[in-house]
């Protein structure tokens, strides 16, 4: 192995390692807070609600994010309407499309994720909040959505685990993340199992970090769902 020729690239490793954590960070970010209200929607009883989000999140999982990375980079500049838009400055960017991508995908799992908990939560919880005199939206504020957030952090944690693994993709689209920093060290160097053993264990050591955080926020918050 060719351990001097790494050495050399680690700086190269750290701007990716930088991307690849504003890509994950954005990402979450921006698709959790559209996932809100639309899972709120996808727990819903109203037909009208239900569908166009049920729609949105069937397509979006059942579609590879490769594809949709391809589509939203690649796919709209074919069409002259977008090309003329005040939309294209953000469009014809690399980054944003990546962002876009990633935090359209992670939308759909996690609007399911929190739309799922909604519906499996004790109906004591709701019955009790009713009997104090709560409004339907304060129910939802006050109950609902931190019962079901808190609840939904074992699947989240997997999702977000997911999604640092999705970020690799962003190379496809000339970003220099983690992937994309092991793919040019291999092109300079014609090392690639060095190139992408390394890239794999700054994963690994993002993974760990991750689910560590995810079990410290698991035993604060669900400590009272906990056996005795």
């Amino acid at each position: 192995m060719n351990l001097d020729a790494i050495a050399e690239s680690l700086p190269l490793y750290l701007q990716g390692l930088w991307t690849t954590l504003q890509l994950l960070a954005l990402a979450l970010a921006f698709g959790l807070a559209a996932a809100l209200p639309l899972a709120v929607a996808r727990a819903s009883r109203r037909r009208w609600l239900v569908l166009p989000v049920w729609g949105f999140t069937y397509v979006v999982r059942g579609t590879p994010l490769l594809v949709q990375l391809f589509l939203i980079y690649y796919g709209l500049a074919q069409f002259e309407a977008v090309r003329a838009s005040a939309l294209w400055p953000w469009l014809a960017d690399a980054w944003f499309c990546a962002v876009l991508a990633f935090a359209i995908n992670t939308c759909a799992y996690t609007t399911e994720i929190i739309a799922g908990a909604m519906r499996t939560l004790p109906a004591g919880e709701i019955e009790a909040a009713r009997s104090l005199g709560f409004s339907p939206w304060q129910v939802l504020r006050r109950i609902v959505l931190p019962s079901a957030l808190r609840r939904s952090l074992p699947a989240y944690s997997n999702e977000a685990i997911m999604m640092l693994h999705g970020t690799s993709l962003a190379s496809v689209v000339t970003l220099l993340d983690l992937t994309g920093a092991a793919r040019e060290v291999n092109s300079r160097h014609f090392l690639p199992f060095e190139a992408f053993v390394t890239a794999a264990l700054f994963y690994l050591a993002l993974t760990f970090i991750l689910v560590a955080l995810f079990r410290a926020a698991e035993a604060r918050w669900l400590a009272h769902l906990q056996a005795r």
